[in-house]
């Protein structure tokens, strides 16, 4: 699309010039850029949440460390802080079960290297995976005695999406990783559970006294749209592509129409006070057909923040003020020999980390009585010949 776009998309051509990693990002091996990408915005996506009403009944003070969180997340299992009379509390849960092993980072360990989950990372211009880290070793053998001990969710894997929504709405849950926005609103279950409090918490620090948080927005998403080979009117579709990057497009993909959905208030759209009463905003403008990452566009977290209460915003300061988010791995694009190579032994690879993975959680192994083999499996399934041609198209496309 580079000609298309230099010619007859004007403001797509004024983003990629304000944003050349993002070009980068998405050039093919040839230079080429051939998909527009939805492209989210804003810093923060997930965070640790834990029950403060929890932690004031058992007169116990937020957890600063790993070894603080372990003991909060122990006392949730044996003090019944839901004061029920019953041990049926569970400490830590997730809707996706990968954010159990993004706790890793509290052992020094990684999970991903990007808001996709299993993903490759870079550390100092070389690309690695984290499931092959000496941190991962040792986070994934605490991870399973935390699940041994009771402190995580038994049904982890197999819950799923509906776990934050059972959990806390029953009084069961004490801490997760998880959205901003969305998280936050569970506090409106105070109305119901006398005194609860969902906050969120500062990441504990690790063994060797780091805080991070792993997941943050990325820039890029796969999601987006091209322009087919057969397509017979180029000029005109990447002119549809472009309104969407002026002004008035992009407000129409972040907030629907205006007058209908929102007002224009000193230059900024705001929603409408009955729109925002609707439920929660991102459905009510999905099916509109507005914020559909389906599209190729340049997302507006103004969006966000109107709806997200004092509870996403003070933990969004929180996590301002420590500065935790580290850097991303925003992929890269291969050649035709490098591709045959990823193709032929990455599913297989990934394959194997992840059944090992579940399988010493579950305590179906010992990852540090089988570590070596692994590793040496790991080489033997071509993982090393992944990271040489990830490692080509990489410096191929950031040496700039």
């Amino acid at each position: 699309m580079n000609d298309l776009i230099d010619e007859h998309a004007p403001n797509l051509k004024k983003f990629f010039e304000e944003k050349p990693h993002i070009k980068s990002a998405i050039s093919a091996a040839d230079g080429n850029m051939y998909y527009i990408p939805y492209l989210p915005d804003g810093k923060y996506g997930r965070a640790y949440w834990i029950r403060t009403d929890w932690l004031n009944k058992l007169g116990l003070d937020m957890p600063e460390t790993v070894e603080d969180y372990e003991k909060v997340l122990r006392a949730f299992k044996t003090q019944d802080p839901n004061g029920n009379g019953q041990a049926d509390e569970v400490p830590y849960f997730a809707r996706q079960w990968p954010e159990l092993i993004r706790l890793v980072t509290l052992w020094d360990g990684r999970s991903s290297g990007s808001d996709t989950y299993h993903d490759f990372m870079v550390e100092d211009g070389k690309l690695a995976h984290p499931y092959a880290g000496e941190g991962y070793r040792e986070g994934i053998k605490n991870l399973a005695r935390w699940y041994a001990d009771g402190l995580v969710d038994a049904e982890i894997f197999t819950r799923g999406s509906s776990a934050r929504d059972f959990l806390l709405s029953e009084n069961l849950g004490g801490s997760t990783h998880d959205w901003f926005a969305s998280t936050s609103g569970y506090n409106r279950l105070s109305a119901d559970i006398e005194g609860f409090e969902f906050k969120a918490m500062a990441p504990p620090a690790s063994v060797s006294g780091k805080r991070i948080e792993e997941h943050r927005r990325i820039p890029i998403k796969p999601d987006g749209w091209a322009i087919g080979g057969m397509n017979k009117h180029p000029v005109e579709t990447i002119k549809y592509f472009d309104f969407w990057f002026t002004e008035e497009g992009r407000r129409l993909a972040n907030f629907g129409v205006e007058g209908m959905h929102y007002d224009m208030v000193d230059g900024k759209a705001i929603f409408k006070p009955e729109f925002l009463d609707q439920g929660p905003v991102n459905r009510s403008l999905y099916q509109v057909g507005s914020q559909l990452q389906g599209r190729g566009y340049f997302q507006d977290y103004g969006y966000e923040i109107q709806w997200s209460n004092e509870f996403a915003l003070e933990g969004i300061a929180l996590y301002d003020e420590g500065d935790y988010l580290i850097d991303q791995f925003l992929g890269v694009a291969f050649n035709a020999d490098e591709q045959k190579v990823y193709d032929r032994y990455w599913g297989s690879v990934r394959d194997y980390m992840l059944e090992r993975q579940q399988a010493w959680v579950l305590g179906n192994g010992d990852v540090e009585a089988e570590w070596d083999d692994y590793t040496a499996q790991l080489e033997k399934k071509g993982l090393g010949k992944v990271l040489e041609v990830m490692q080509s198209a990489y410096d191929r496309q950031y040496a700039k």
